[in-house]
């Protein structure tokens, strides 16, 4: 079963007269339970495909289907609320809330939903990740390792059925960057969820189910696990 379906996607941003193409006829399905990584130099297009499947872009061409549901052209609130339920995001540089505790950077996502335990959610998934002294610190009284981890819990906490994850060892030491997707894999396993990851670490992708090759804003390969050359 497929989980996230991609048909003949391209995406041109405009500059006042200028039109640059980033991604060009890209076609991909993604399994239901899939640990998927999209691999590329700087500027082949990653960022925006996984902005694309997540629906926080919209394409210049093509269709995207999310849990057999087309979302190409659904509202932003609609979509807002999906993403919320379905999804779960890890982004390079954490994008937690200033102003928000640890605590309540991971509840948030749960309290839109009205989750009456979003709190002991919240505070369960932080002592998993060893972050149980640190649930009132705020953001910047964190370190890099320390807050992706509790952008790991904030993606995490309402089940997704789908984790986005954006580079999520890119501003970490090695060390940090292993125990980072030591989690995520573990996570991922745990939960059954599909997870769609954009790197360029050759760690990450060799644990990856199968490595789609970005170059110039097109598919130029897949591999599977044993790294044997499929067809997309």
């Amino acid at each position: 079963m497929n989980i996230v379906e991609a048909k003949g996607l391209s995406k041109t941003y405009r500059i006042s007269d200028r039109e640059i193409p980033v991604l060009a006829d890209i076609s991909l399905k993604v399994r239901l339970g899939e640990f998927l990584v999209i691999e590329g130099s700087s500027g082949s297009g990653k960022t925006t495909l996984l902005s694309l499947l997540s629906g926080l872009d919209k394409p210049t061409e093509g269709r995207i289907v999310v849990d057999g549901e087309d979302i190409t052209d659904v509202a932003e609130d609609d979509l807002a609320s999906m993403r919320n339920q379905l999804f779960g995001f890890v982004f390079q540089s954490f994008h937690l809330v200033p102003s928000l505790s640890a605590l309540e950077n991971v509840m948030f996502p749960a309290e839109l939903r009205r989750d009456r335990q979003a709190k002991q959610k919240a505070l369960d998934l932080l002592q998993r990740v060893g972050l149980s002294h640190r649930v009132e610190n705020f953001p910047h009284q964190l370190s890099g390792g320390e807050m992706q981890r509790v952008a790991i819990c904030r993606a995490l906490i309402n089940h997704p059925r789908i984790i986005f994850a954006d580079e999520p060892t890119g501003n970490l030491d090695s060390q940090n960057g292993s125990a980072i997707l030591e989690l995520l894999t573990e996570f991922h396993r745990e939960q059954g969820s599909t997870m769609i990851l954009v790197t360029h670490n050759q760690e990450i992708a060799a644990r990856a189910d199968r490595i789609v090759l970005l170059e110039d804003g097109r598919i130029n390969g897949v591999r599977d696990k044993d790294q044997r050359h499929v067809p997309r």
